[in-house]
């Protein structure tokens, strides 16, 4: 059980056409109301929750709502994916603990807001699902982030419900990724780690203008496939000008458990065909171990501290920490 503080449901001397109120999708069908001036009302039903999310600079514009880029760190690092299942998250909450370690405050704001994984790789769930969550375009509610490891944390999934989705159109999803970035306490950071969503999608983009980053390192697995959908976030960040830190290869290899040495279990994807052809460091490879893997007592820095793959990820924190004050 855990506080997110009395921001949440609270407003404070702001007009209802800065109010939405955005209630959960639990098992029965869920209802988003936004009021502006006129009152008017939008339903958004279950089956619509699933669309893809419009414009979400569209979206700002047709609401007043500014954006400008912000940090809450000294720096703001990206760690994104061109698609899901190479480990991405993992790398994110171990990259954060190993700035911890190097001597960072750190926080890590979990954005993958339709699938927030950050919650559960802490070992943290909610007890009682919120049944309603107020956005406000304001700056006067703050959110508290949930403090564990020595990291400061904000994740949606320390709002839902096991069985929880949400909502979002394009206009409410906008406010909420604002009010996480802008509206929380982070205090003073070194370091804000962020987890995107895997892909190239509106999200992704959103974040590069609401969000100053510092720079972005893009995790791909040993598959051609990774590769390939990572030179797409790599051109993305490029696009708006977001500085390419590095790259990690990770489950590059297994580390057999008899003799320590580490395995070639995919065949290597040739230089020219991977992200590295496309001038991307390699800033750390990050091989499967057994020993380590799945041990259900928490983040590998936690559980493990004295491994061969923790000291890889702080070796990973050095390198990013070195680039950041190029």
């Amino acid at each position: 059980m855990f506080d997110l503080g009395p921001a949440v449901g609270h407003a404070h001397r702001l007009e209802p056409a800065q109010h939405v109120a955005l209630p959960f999708i639990g098992d029965e069908v869920a209802d988003l109301h936004s009021r502006s001036n006129e009152d008017r009302s939008v339903q958004l039903s279950h089956r619509r929750a699933g669309r893809r999310v419009r414009s979400l600079s569209r979206a700002s514009l047709e609401w007043g709502y500014t954006l400008r880029c912000v940090s809450p760190a000294r720096h703001a690092v990206a760690v994104a994916s061109g698609k899901g299942g190479v480990g991405k998250s993992t790398v994110a909450l171990n990259l954060a603990l190993a700035l911890r370690d190097e001597g960072g405050r750190v926080g890590i704001l979990d954005a993958d807001f339709y699938g927030p994984d950050i919650p559960l790789m802490v070992n943290l769930k909610r007890d009682a699902s919120l049944k309603r969550w107020d956005l406000w375009r304001g700056g006067e509610v703050r959110l508290e982030p949930v403090e564990r490891y020595g990291l400061k944390l904000m994740s949606v999934g320390f709002l839902l419900g096991e069985r929880q989705s949400l909502p979002f159109n394009a206009m409410s999803l906008v406010i909420a990724l604002r009010q996480f970035i802008d509206g929380t306490d982070w205090g003073e950071l070194d370091y804000l780690v962020v987890d995107l969503p895997p892909g190239t999608a509106d999200l992704q983009e959103q974040v590069t203008q609401v969000l100053k980053l510092s720079g972005a390192l893009i995790v791909v697995g040993p598959q051609d496939a990774a590769h390939l959908d990572a030179k797409r976030v790599v051109e993305l960040f490029r696009l708006r000008r977001v500085r390419i830190l590095g790259g990690v290869e990770n489950m590059s290899g297994l580390v057999c458990p008899h003799c320590g040495e580490t395995i070639d279990v995919f065949p290597r994807v040739a230089d020219e065909r991977a992200v590295w052809g496309l001038g991307v460091r390699r800033l750390a490879t990050l091989p499967l171990d057994p020993a380590v893997v799945g041990n259900g007592h928490g983040p590998l820095l936690v559980a493990a501290p004295d491994s061969a793959q923790a000291e890889r990820f702080r070796a990973l924190a050095r390198a990013v920490g070195a680039e950041l004050e190029r």
